[in-house]
Parts: structure tokens; C-alpha cells; sequence
């Protein structure tokens, strides 16, 4: 059965790469988020700054030889404090989105697969959950829990969740009345593994989708949470914070903010390019089957 399903596997991602690789705009999307993450990584080896040092000497200092994007008020090269604030804002963003992904896309599919009462309960409370916009329910939960990185990461997986459960039960409920699934059951597959090896295999492209273009978001809120001052505490750098202090400051210093909002403008399209061209491999209409 998992060599079965290893296949499987093997199979779609090399007929999702072949797709992939005939679409150029999924390809430049990749190239900048992968350019964008390497920068982040290799931070230190790019900069010669401390993100946090203070500079009284040289504040407000516009874009120049020494400092490539200037300094902020405090004296810091704001180069420094965007590379080391990619580390963060990626950081957290990836990792709530891949928890709601694990999260949801499972409660989705139990919603999908027992249906009943099991179904009316899990997709209520996801319909509350709904039922709050993106960004105030990140406020609320880190308003309650306190602004950290780990409340962060709940914060925002706690918005996107709903999303992946939705995403995972729509095709689960066709998935469930295959042939193949009927003929689980007649062996006498338990339901875990009914539900593991045979309906997540043609559930996960579809939240897989999903993902690529929720990380945007979630980047956007985590910016959005930094800014009005519910983010990371200065002076550990996020974009969101940069963004902020540059808002701050943007008639004296109009470079901070703007190169902050660059750098989240190009990562969020970046994202709904891979997020399109995913979408365009695993869904059998685009891809003209």
C-alpha cells in the first residue's frame, strides 16, 4: 500500500512539474520567492550590520554607497533590517500556513468523509470562525494571548484554517463515493487509512493551492498585526515594523516605508503566481483533460 501510494505520489509530481515547467509566469514567481528566502537565510553574510545596533551618528541617512537603503531613526541600515526581517515575516508565515494546512485540510476531510452530525458540527464552528474578518481575528487572539512569535503563528493559522477545512471537504465528499473507496471498504480498510491513503491523495492538490496563495496573506497580516503594534516588540525587525516606523517618519524618511512595502509587494506576487500555476497543474479542466 505505500509503495502504492509512494507512486502514486512520484507520478503527480513528476506530470505537476512537466506542466509547471511550460508555464513561465509560475516559474518567475518561483525564482523570486526562492531569491527572496535565500537572502533571508544567507542575511548575515549579506550585510555587514547588526539589525539592532544603534547608530546616533547616522540617522535618517538617505540611500548611499555605505547604506544601500538607507538608515532609520535609530541609526540602523534598514538593508540589514529588511534581510533579517524576512526571516521573521517568512518564518511565521509559512509555519502558521502549513499548520492550518495539517489542521484544516484533516478536519476537512473527517467533515467530508463521516458526514452527519460529525460534519454539521466541525463545518459550525469553522462557519463561526468565518464569520470573523481575517485581520480582526488575529487581533483578538493576539490581543488575548499576547504579542509573541508563537502567538503570532496561532493568530494566523487560527484565520486560515476555515479555509483549508472548506477546501478539503468539498472533494472529499465526491472522493468517498468512488468505486475505489467502495471497494475499501469492502475489504475492510480501516477508516484512518481509507482516509490517509486513498481520499488525501486527491484532496491535497486542491489545498495545496490554497496554501501557496494563503502564505501571501498570511504575510500581509503578520505585516498588518506589526504595524498598529500587535506584532514582534522593537527591536527585533519584521516588515510589518519596518513599515510602521517608516509610516512614522515618511516625510523625513520616505525610503524605509517604501522599500518595507516593496519587499512585501513583490513576495505576495510572487506567491499568486506560483499559487496560479499550481492551481492550473492540479485541476484537470485548466489543463485541458
Amino acid at each position: 500500500m505505500i509503495n502504492t501510494l509512494a507512486l502514486n505520489v512520484k507520478t503527480a509530481t513528476v506530470s505537476t512539474y512537466q506542466i509547471l515547467k511550460s508555464s513561465k509566469l509560475t516559474w518567475i514567481g518561483t525564482i523570486i520567492f526562492a531569491i527572496v528566502t535565500l537572502m533571508a537565510i544567507f542575511a548575515p553574510y549579506l550585510t555587514p550590520y547588526d539589525p539592532i545596533s544603534q547608530d546616533p551618528l547616522a540617522v535618517l541617512q538617505e540611500p548611499s554607497a555605505l547604506h544601500w537603503m538607507g538608515t532609520d531613526s535609530y541609526g540602523r541600515d534598514v538593508w540589514t533590517r529588511m534581510l533579517y526581517g524576512a526571516r521573521i515575516s517568512l518564518f511565521i508565515s509559512v509555519v502558521a500556513v502549513v499548520a492550518a494546512m495539517i489542521i484544516g485540510g484533516a478536519l476537512g476531510i473527517v467533515a467530508g468523509y463521516y458526514g452527519g452530525r460529525v460534519d454539521m458540527m466541525i463545518m459550525r464552528v469553522m462557519d463561526i470562525m468565518l464569520s470573523f474578518p481575517t485581520l480582526i481575528m488575529g487581533l483578538i487572539v493576539v490581543a488575548m494571548l499576547g504579542a509573541s512569535m508563537t502567538n503570532l503563528v496561532i493568530a494566523i493559522a487560527l484565520t486560515v484554517i476555515p479555509k483549508f477545512a472548506r477546501v478539503a471537504r468539498a472533494p472529499t465528499l465526491s472522493v468517498k463515493k468512488r468505486e475505489n473507496i467502495e471497494a475499501c471498504y469492502a475489504l475492510g480498510y480501516s477508516d484512518i487509512r481509507i482516509m490517509v491513503f486513498h481520499i488525501l491523495p486527491n484532496v491535497f492538490g486542491e489545498v495545496l493551492v490554497i496554501g501557496s496563495l494563503w502564505i501571501a496573506t498570511a504575510i500581509r497580516i503578520e505585516a498588518s498585526l506589526s504595524f498598529i503594534g500587535l506584532g514582534i516588540k522593537p527591536p527585533t525587525p519584521t516588515w510589518g515594523g519596518i513599515i510602521r516606523e517608516g509610516f512614522n517618519n515618511f516625510l523625513d524618511a520616505p525610503w524605509i516605508a517604501t522599500y518595507a512595502g516593496l519587499a512585501v509587494l513583490v513576495v505576495v506576487f510572487s506567491l499568486n503566481l506560483i499559487g496560479d500555476g499550481v492551481r492550473d497543474a492540479v485541476d484537470p479542466k485548466l489543463r485541458g483533460e
